[in-house]
Parts: C-alpha cells; structure tokens; sequence
C-alpha cells in the first residue's frame, strides 16, 4: 500500500551579516530591505571608526561597540546564510585570515553579495584579498561618474533574479531612473543580468562550490528607492537577490515543478539555455507519457497533461526531476473504512 502526504515546508529565519565599510547614502535601504522582512534576522555593523582615524577621543568615552571580528568571522560564521559587504575596503580590520575564512565559508555553501564602491577599485579593494578567488568579477582601476540607465541582459531576461522586472515599459524610453556611478569590472565567471555603461557588468551571479556569489558594481541603488527620475524596482530586485543568494526554491534558475488543478496539471520547465528537452511523465500505473513544453516567456516553458487516474505522477526530463499528487490525498472511500449499523442502515 502508498499513502501520498503533502507537507508545506517554511524555512527558519534567515541570518543576515551586513558589514558597511563607512556610512552612506545606500547603507539605509540595505537595512530597510533587510528589516522590512520579517523573516530575516539582520545583524549589521558599521565601521565608524577605523584603527587609523585618531581624533584623541580616549577609548572609555567612546559609545562605540568594538567589531567582534573573531566571534562574527571565526566562531559564528557558519550560522549566517547570506554575508553582506557594502562598500567594505581593506584597512586592518579583518586580518586575511578571516577573509579566507569567508572564502572556506562559500566553498562549503554559503553566499556573499558585494555591493562595491569606489574603493573596490582602488589599492584598498576587498578584490586585492583572499575573496578574489571566489568574487565573479575583477576591477579594471576604473570609476565611472556618468548617468546610466541600468539594462536586464538576454540572458539577464531568462534569470530568476531579474526576468521581468522592466514588465510595462515601452522600448522608446527607459524603464528606470538612472544611476551616477560604475564600477569597471571583467567578469571572470558567472552570468551578466544587469548591464550598465557600454554593456559594461553591473550585476554579476555566479556559484561557487556549494555556495553563491553576487557583485554589484555599484553603490546608486538607493537612488531608485529615493524616486529619483521615476526610480526602478530596487525593493523587488534587492528582494529577489538576496533569497536567490540563499537558495529558495522558487528563484532556482534549472527547475521543473508542476501545479495540479483536479485531475489536470500545469507543468513549468525554467532554464537558462534557449530550450529545454521534452519531459517523460510516469503515472501511477507506471506507463510514460511524453510531453512537449512551449516557451511562454524568456526561459519559461509550460505544458498541460490530463492525469487518468488519482496517485503519484513522477517527472523528468533527464536533468530536473519532480512528483505531483493528483486527486485527494484522502480519498472519500478511505476516509471511514470502519463499517457499522449506522452507516449500513
């Protein structure tokens, strides 16, 4: 005998580290983003005052809480989902040792999201660190002070992170407001979804071991949460990145999943490559069928399959698997399978 049980799994609060290297105007729609969502748990410092800044303040008077480096970088670091280094350089303050660590950390299936600044491109760079060799993008020198509107990539338009974000706009004008500022960067590996000056990268994804990487070479994304020139979908975006960063389910970028309505089902197929291969279905009676997906959108492909009987269907198309309950998962013969007086009357 099978029974076919369906559980809604909801994953635990998320832990969040941002590191901000120095106050600016970005640094508040990172925390409001963060603290907006209630399942986040947000632990955020701001470096005030770096070892070097002597303003003849005495230690005991300061109001300051000292960054616990070795508690947040040695002891703790695995019981984070997402590390955030906003504008972060390198002035002492997290020995290489620790930023190696980092490193270990996303081997082993964490993620890290730089969002750069100007100094990403000078000597001081987190670059110029042990977190080259999991970052997929390197800085070229060069700082870009001029007006952009940032573009979705073609592949950027099949992504989870950024696929219909510019929905509504016309092709004569721009989606979104500008940005003022461009880091220059090569990737080194990953996808381009967000392009900026000369089809330069703007936002860079990439996996690494087990874990995530994201760039973005920019520090102007509160400029869309302040409305400026009509702003952008910065909220949607920032959102959207950060829970692909800690692997929902939802955003994954190879996924084949299918929703039953009664005895029918809508399968979606979402890839990144310009087409997908057809998808073998198993019915409870263990007979195969073989559906053809269409493409109803950039890297989204679905098909309708009309189940024949209650049960277990198992899907495949040799690369992403999934199961599908159709029917009830108590049907109404087995709800009460005691007979009595009563019932026989």
């Amino acid at each position: 005998n099978a029974a076919v049980v369906q559980i809604n799994g909801v994953r635990d609060r998320l832990r969040v580290l941002l590191v901000s290297g120095e106050p600016h105007a970005g640094e508040r729609t990172w925390r409001n983003l963060l603290k907006s969502d209630a399942s986040v748990d947000l632990v955020h410092f701001t470096i005030l005052r770096p070892p070097e800044k002597q303003d003849g303040v005495p230690v005991t008077e300061l109001s300051l809480i000292a960054f616990p480096t070795r508690e947040l970088f040695l002891d703790k670091i695995d019981e984070f989902d997402l590390i955030i280094f906003d504008r972060y350089k390198r002035r002492g303050i997290l020995p290489s040792i620790y930023l190696d660590n980092v490193r270990i950390y996303v081997e082993n299936g964490g993620a890290v999201l730089v969002a750069a600044g100007p100094d990403f491109a000078a000597a001081v760079s987190i670059y110029r660190s042990p977190l080259a060799a999991v970052l997929p993008a390197g800085p070229t020198g060069r700082v870009m002070e001029v007006g952009y509107h940032p573009q979705i990539t073609e592949i950027g338009q099949r992504h989870p992170v950024t696929e219909g974000l510019d929905e509504g706009a016309s092709e004569d004008e721009a989606a979104w407001g500008r940005w003022l500022r461009l880091i220059d960067v090569e990737a080194v590996s990953g996808h381009t979804v967000l392009s900026g000056v000369g089809d330069r990268p703007l936002l860079q994804l990439d996996r690494v071991g087990e874990g995530r990487v994201a760039l973005l070479a920019s520090d102007h994304a509160w400029l869309w949460s302040r409305g400026f020139e009509g702003g952008g979908p910065q909220l949607e975006l920032l959102r959207r990145l950060a829970h692909w960063m800690m692997k929902e389910p939802e955003l994954e970028e190879e996924a084949l999943s299918a929703v039953a309505d009664g005895q029918s089902m809508t399968i979606t197929r979402r890839t990144l490559g310009d087409s997908v291969a057809p998808i073998e279905i198993t019915t409870p009676e263990g007979e195969t069928v073989i559906v053809t997906p269409v493409e109803i959108a950039p890297g989204r492909y679905e098909a309708q399959y009309d189940g024949p009987e209650i049960g277990l269907y198992r899907l495949t198309d040799g690369e992403a698997d999934a199961v599908i309950a159709l029917g009830p998962a108590a049907p109404k013969e087995f709800e009460e399978t005691i007979a009595t007086g009563d019932i026989l009357q």
